[in-house]
Order: structure tokens, then sequence, then C-alpha cells
């Protein structure tokens, strides 16, 4: 059941379930054919959805869901063999060239958040941040110029910034070659700046607050990877860390772009946001 025909708000639509459709891998089978997989993929796709969107536990999914150890299975099976990344990979290219971007892009923007972390979160792999006063984990993203994402790492969150953010820009070295300036925050400053041009051959700007300004202030191409990880904690899954490891954490933040860009892309007009509705009062109440 398709969120236009009464399902679930998260359930994607005939259109969006094209784009992903094809992105899927196939279905497994043994030597000799196997059986055919007894739930649709579709379903599978719009209850994992149904977990990034409402936050609810994978035992908590409704009834008329596959069962969550099949759901969860799934989500496990295309978080390593990669297929997740492929999909938010191919999905980013269309969003970059429907608005007449080159699918590579020439510039990031590198930001990082510390979340709260829940029980579910082994005491290994979260950490105090003494600056934001967050226990858990620290999430790095590094974005192109319109917010999409290009990398993300999930550590703890005692790990200061200049060092949690060398492997993210490694990997946008590795994978985006065609990246050559990469905007940060005073977070990033010092001796990160220097490695990045000396190892990488890359230029990390540091984009600093006016002078006597404090307090938040939108800064000149920075907003964009703000307004990203404000997209990301949209997600209720994401408003907190509940992943059992920073790798599925990574792969959860990749769904939620997902979904962000499938919406772009069938969208066919500007985002909008409801304006406020007055309270309409009713006789008796």
């Amino acid at each position: 059941m398709s969120g236009s025909e009464g399902g679930y708000p998260s359930d994607l639509s005939d259109g969006q379930w094209v784009l992903i459709e094809p992105l899927l891998p196939a279905a497994r089978v043994g030597p000799k054919g196997g059986r055919r997989e007894k739930h649709p993929r579709r379903r599978i796709v719009d209850a994992i959805f149904y977990v990034v969107r409402t936050g609810c536990a994978w035992r908590q999914l409704p009834k008329d869901f596959p069962p969550w150890p099949t759901v969860y299975w799934y989500f496990t099976w295309w978080h390593d063999d990669g297929t997740v990344e492929r999909i938010h990979d191919a999905l980013r290219d269309k969003v970059r060239d429907a608005v007449g971007r080159d699918t590579e892009p020439s510039a990031g923007l590198i930001d990082s958040q510390s979340v709260r972390s829940a029980d579910t979160v082994p005491m290994g792999t979260r950490g105090f941040d003494a600056g934001k006063k967050v226990k858990g984990r620290k999430r790095f993203i590094v974005t192109d110029t319109l917010g999409l994402l290009l990398a993300v790492h999930v550590v703890a969150a005692n790990i200061q910034d200049r060092d949690g953010a060398k492997r993210s820009l490694l990997w946008i070295r590795l994978e985006h070659p065609g990246v050559q300036k990469i905007w940060a925050d005073q977070g990033f400053a010092g001796r990160l700046v220097e490695w990045t041009s000396t190892v990488l051959g890359r230029e990390l700007e540091i984009v600093r607050k006016g002078p006597g300004r404090r307090g938040f202030q939108v800064q000149p191409k920075r907003w964009a990877v703000e307004r990203t990880l404000s997209w990301i904690t949209s997600h209720r899954r994401l408003a907190r860390d509940y992943e059992t490891s920073p790798a599925l954490s990574e792969t959860m933040i990749r769904w939620a772009m997902i979904g962000i860009m499938v919406r772009r892309l069938t969208r066919g007009r500007p985002a909008s946001r409801p304006g406020s509705r007055p309270l309409s009062s009713k006789p008796g109440l």
C-alpha cells in the first residue's frame, strides 16, 4: 500500500519507488534457483523509511509491514553489500543533474554534530563532548553546496573536530577528487588546515563569524551544511543515536537522505512548509 493509497506518510509513492527499485540488488537464490522472496521489496523499503521517520524500535513495526526480523535482515544485507551507498550516490547524481549541476562537485562543506546516545549504544563507541555537554556520538558530514551528502563518519562524541574530520576529508579526496575546496567553521581551524593542504592537496577554508558577533549567525557558504544537519535530525530515529555500531548510524543517515532526495526528484515544485493553522473552537469544548 503506497502513501497515496492511504498508507503511512513515510511510504513511497509510485514515482519514488520507480527511482529506487532498479537500484536494489537481485534477489538471493540458491544454486538451483531457490524460492521467490516472500515479501514485496517495496514494503521492505517502506518499513525502513517508517523506522527512520518515526524513530520506532524495529520490534515495534506495525503488523501490516513484513515481520521486523525480515525487515532488519534486509536493512543489514543492503548495508553490508554497499547497496545503500549506491542508491544514495545514484540519487544524488540525479538531483545535481536535475538542477543543472555537474554530477561531480568542485567544492564542499564540512560540519559536525554531537547527539545523545540511547542505552542500546555500546560504551566503547560513545563519549562525552565537553564543549556541547553531550554524551553520545558525533557525526561528521561533508556536503556539496546544495547540501547533498558526500561523506558521513560517526565517532564517539569526545573526538575533537580537527581529529575526527580527517577520515571524512580523506574519503572526499579519494571518492570525489574534483572537490578542490572545502569550507568549515572555527572548530576545524588549526593544524587540520595544514594537514588538508599538505597531505590531501586540498584547501580547507575557515569561515569565521563577523567581529563582535556572538551566538548563532548564518555564515556564508556554510549555511547549506547546517541545513543538512537540520534535515537529518528532523527524522526521529536520528534525533538521537540508537544504533549498535557507528557504521549502522551512517547507514541510517544515508536512508534519511535517500528519502529527502526522492521527494525532491518527484515533487515537481519547490519545497514548502504549511503555515500555522488557527485553532477552531467547537461548541461544548
